[in-house]
C-alpha cells in the first residue's frame, strides 16, 4: 500500500511527543506537590503560634494535611498526574473522534456506501478527520484500487479491504492508549502509598506514646489522625485515577466499535456490489 509509510512516520512522532510530554509531566507533578506542601500546607498561619512545629490549630484542614508527613507530596504529585494525564487523554481521544458527532458520522458514511456513493463517502471522511475518520478513508481508498483490480475475485478483494482497514486501525489506534497505563498503575501505587504514610505514621505515634512514659491520649488522637491524612489522600487519589480510567478506556471502546461498523459496512457493500 502506497500510503503505508505516511501513517507509519505520524505515530512514530506521536509516540515520541507523548513519551517525552510523559517523561517531563511525572516529576514536574511531584516538584508541584512539594511545593505546595511545603508553602501552602506549610504556611505558618496553618499553626498554633504561627510555628509549623506545633500542632495545627482547630479544624485547619491544611495544617492536619502537612503533619502527614512527606509521603503527603508524593500523593499530591500523584493526584496531579491523575487529572494531567487524564486531560491529555481527553484531548487525544477527541481529536481522534473528529469534528463531528462520530455516531452521525458512521450512520452517514453506511447510507453514501449502500448507494455506491465512495467519493462523497471519503469527502466525508476529509470533513470529519481524526483517526477514526483516517481509517475509513483508507478502507474506502482500497475499496476504490479493488474496483479496478483484475486479477482476483470477490473474496479476495474483500479481503484485502479488510486488511487495509486492520492494518489502518493499527497505526492510528493505539496512541489513544498510550499513557492511560499511567492512570491505571496509579490506581494501585495511590492506595499502597497512603498505606505506607499510615503505616510509617502510626510507627512514629506509638514510638513517641511508648517513650513518653504515662499514656497521652491527645498525643496518640493526634498522631493517628495525622496519620490517616496519608491513607485518605491516597484512597482519593485511586478512586478519581479509576473512575477516570474507566471513562477514557469506554471512549476508546466507542472509537474501535465505530471503525469496526463502518468497516463491516465497506466490506459488505463491495461483496453486494460485486457478486
Amino acid at each position: 500500500m502506497a500510503n503505508a509509510p505516511k501513517p507509519t512516520t505520524v505515530t512514530k512522532e506521536s509516540s515520541s511527543a507523548s513519551n517525552l510530554f510523559a517523561t517531563l509531566v511525572i516529576p514536574i507533578c511531584i516538584i508541584i506537590g512539594i511545593c505546595l506542601y511545603k508553602f501552602v500546607l506549610g504556611d505558618p498561619n496553618n499553626f498554633i503560634d504561627n510555628n509549623p512545629e506545633m500542632g495545627p490549630k482547630v479544624g485547619n484542614y491544611a495544617g492536619m494535611a502537612y503533619k502527614g508527613g512527606v509521603i503527603v507530596p508524593i500523593l499530591m504529585g500523584m493526584l496531579l498526574m491523575v487529572f494531567v494525564f487524564s486531560v491529555e487523554r481527553f484531548i487525544v481521544i477527541g481529536k481522534a473522534t473528529g469534528s463531528g458527532s462520530l455516531d452521525a458520522f458512521v450512520k452517514k458514511i453506511q447510507g453514501l456506501l449502500s448507494n455506491n456513493n465512495i467519493e462523497a463517502a471519503m469527502a466525508e471522511c476529509d470533513k470529519q478527520k481524526g483517526s477514526v475518520a483516517n481509517v475509513i478513508k483508507s478502507g474506502l481508498k482500497k475499496y476504490r484500487e479493488m474496483e479496478v483490480e483484475a486479477n482476483m475475485d470477490t473474496d479476495q478483494k474483500c479481503l484485502a479491504i479488510q486488511k487495509d482497514i486492520e492494518e489502518a486501525t493499527t497505526l492510528e489506534m493505539p496512541m489513544l492508549e498510550q499513557n492511560l497505563t499511567v492512570v491505571a498503575t496509579l490506581v494501585s501505587v495511590g492506595t499502597l502509598t497512603g498505606l505506607l504514610g499510615t503505616v510509617t505514621g502510626m510507627i512514629k505515634a506509638f514510638g513517641g506514646l511508648a517513650t513518653s512514659g504515662a499514656p497521652d491520649q491527645a498525643a496518640l488522637a493526634s498522631g493517628i489522625s495525622e496519620a490517616l491524612i496519608n491513607t485518605a489522600t491516597g484512597i482519593c487519589t485511586s478512586t478519581i485515577a479509576i473512575i477516570m480510567y474507566n471513562i477514557l478506556t469506554s471512549k476508546i471502546d466507542k472509537l474501535t466499535y465505530a471503525i469496526d461498523e463502518a468497516g463491516f459496512s465497506i466490506i459488505q457493500t463491495y461483496a453486494s456490489t460485486h457478486k
